[in-house]
C-alpha cells in the first residue's frame, strides 16, 4: 500500500513538473512574440509618420464636391449630382390669417408632392454694394462728360453774341439740369459707399438642393456623358416641379446656373474672404488661367490715338457748325437792318423800269421822294443830285447798286 501510494505521488509530481515546463515554454514564446509585435508597431508608426510628412493631400479630398458643370454640382466622381433652387422669401408675419392659411396649405401640398429627397439651405451674407457703386461711377462719368459739353456750348453761345436772350435762357436751363443731375449722382455714390462700410447689414438667401444618384438607373452601359445628360434632365424636371409647387404658396424660385453655383460654394467655404474679395473679382482677375498676356503696346497707342482723333474731330465739327450757324444768323441780322435800304432800291428800280408809262417828270419826282425818305431814315443830310454829274464815286456806287438790284430782281 505504501509503495503504491509512493508510485502515485511520484507520477503526479512528474506530471506537474512536465506541465510546469510546458507553461514556461509558452510564456517565453508569447513574451517574445509580444516584443516582436511592439517593435513592428513602432517601425510601422515611424514609417507612417515619415510618409505623412512628405505626402501632400489634395484639397478636393476635404471638399464635398468635385466640380460644377451644366448647372449641377458633381459629387464623388459623378456618383451624385445636385441642382440648387434659389427661393425668394415671403414676409409671413405681415400676412393676414387668410393669407397665412393659404401659404400653409400650399406648403403642405408641396411636401405631399415630393417623391425624392431635398435639402433646405439658408445662407447669410453681408450686402456687397461694390457692383452697384461701380455702375453708378460709370453713369456719373457719362453725365459729367455731357455736362462739360453743355458748358462749352453755353460759353460759345455767350461769346458769339448772335443769340437772343430766349435762346440763352433755354441753353442755361439745359446746363442747370445737367449740373443738378451730376450732383445727384455724386450724392448717390457717397451714400452707397457709406452703406457699404456698415458690415452689420445682412441678407438671407434660401436654397433648396435637389440630389440625383445615377445608381438609381441600375446596371447600365451608359458612359459618363450620357449619365450626366440623364442626370441633368431628371434634375431639371424635379427642380421645375418644386418651383411650380412652391409658387402655390407665394414663394418664387429659379434654378441657379453654373456661375451662381460657384458663388454659392465660394461664399460657403470662404465666409470672411467673400466680403473682401468676391467671386466676380476673382473671375475677372483671371486666377483660373495658366498665364495672361498684356495687349501690344503699339495697339494700345493706336487705340488711344484713334480715340483722341475722334474726340478732336467731334469738337471741331461742333465748333464749325456753331460758327456756320452764327454766320447765317449774322447775315440774317444784317439783312434785317438793311431792309429799308433794299426796299428803297427796289422801288427806284421799279420806277425806272416803268418810266415810259408814267412819264419822265413823275418818275424823277417819285425817285427823288424815295431817296429823300431813305436819307431821312439814315439820318444823313440831303445832297444835291446835280452836284457831280457822272464819273463820281458815289454815282458809280449807286449805278453798281442799281445793276445788282436789277440782276437780283
Amino acid at each position: 500500500m505504501v509503495e503504491t501510494m509512493t508510485i502515485i505521488l511520484v507520477g503526479i509530481l512528474c506530471a506537474m513538473l512536465v506541465l510546469l515546463g510546458i507553461l514556461c515554454i509558452l510564456y517565453f514564446k508569447s513574451k517574445k512574440q509580444t516584443d516582436e509585435n511592439g517593435l513592428n508597431n513602432k517601425e510601422n508608426a515611424k514609417s507612417r509618420k515619415t510618409t505623412k510628412t512628405f505626402t501632400v493631400g489634395s484639397v478636393l479630398d476635404f471638399m464635398e464636391f468635385d466640380k460644377v458643370e451644366d448647372n449641377m454640382i458633381s459629387v464623388k466622381n459623378g456618383s451624385k449630382y445636385v441642382m440648387v433652387i434659389e427661393c425668394q422669401g415671403i414676409n409671413y408675419d405681415l400676412m393676414s390669417s387668410v393669407e397665412k392659411n393659404a401659404v400653409e396649405e400650399g406648403f403642405v401640398q408641396f411636401l405631399n408632392t415630393l417623391r425624392h429627397p431635398i435639402q433646405i439651405y439658408t445662407q447669410t451674407r453681408t450686402i456687397n454694394l461694390e457692383n452697384s457703386i461701380q455702375n453708378y461711377r460709370t453713369k456719373v462719368a457719362e453725365i459729367q462728360e455731357n455736362l462739360e459739353k453743355e458748358k462749352k456750348k453755353y460759353e460759345r453761345m455767350v461769346d458769339s453774341g448772335s443769340y437772343t436772350q430766349e435762346q440763352l435762357n433755354a441753353e442755361f436751363y439745359e446746363l442747370t439740369k445737367a449740373t443738378n443731375l451730376y450732383e445727384y449722382g455724386k450724392d448717390i455714390i457717397n451714400t452707397t459707399e457709406r452703406m457699404s462700410l456698415n458690415k452689420s447689414v445682412l441678407s438671407q438667401k434660401y436654397y433648396i438642393a435637389v440630389p440625383y444618384y445615377p445608381e438609381d438607373l441600375g446596371e447600365t452601359n451608359f458612359d459618363k456623358q450620357e449619365i450626366r445628360n440623364l442626370a441633368f434632365s431628371e434634375l431639371y424636371t424635379r427642380a421645375q416641379s418644386v418651383i411650380r409647387t412652391l409658387a402655390v404658396c407665394g414663394v418664387n424660385g429659379k434654378v441657379l446656373n453654373s456661375n451662381e453655383l460657384v458663388e454659392l460654394l465660394y461664399v460657403a467655404y470662404n465666409r470672411d474672404d467673400s466680403e473682401i474679395y468676391g467671386v466676380d473679382r476673382a473671375l475677372n482677375a483671371g486666377y483660373n488661367e495658366l498665364y495672361s498676356t498684356a495687349p501690344d503696346v503699339i495697339d494700345k497707342k493706336m487705340k488711344v490715338l484713334d480715340e483722341k482723333i475722334e474726340k478732336e474731330a467731334f469738337n471741331m465739327a461742333n465748333e464749325k457748325v456753331m460758327e456756320a450757324r452764327s454766320e447765317k444768323e449774322i447775315e440774317l441780322q444784317a439783312k434785317e437792318d438793311n431792309m429799308d435800304d433794299l426796299i428803297a432800291q427796289m422801288a427806284e428800280l421799279i420806277i425806272e423800269q416803268n418810266k415810259a408809262y408814267i412819264g419822265s417828270d413823275i418818275a424823277e419826282t417819285a425817285t427823288e421822294k424815295v431817296r429823300d425818305e431813305a436819307k431821312k431814315r439814315r439820318g444823313r443830310p440831303r445832297k444835291n443830285s446835280n452836284q457831280i454829274e457822272g464819273g463820281t464815286k458815289d454815282n458809280e456806287q449807286e449805278k453798281e447798286t442799281k445793276r445788282r438790284v436789277t440782276k437780283t430782281a
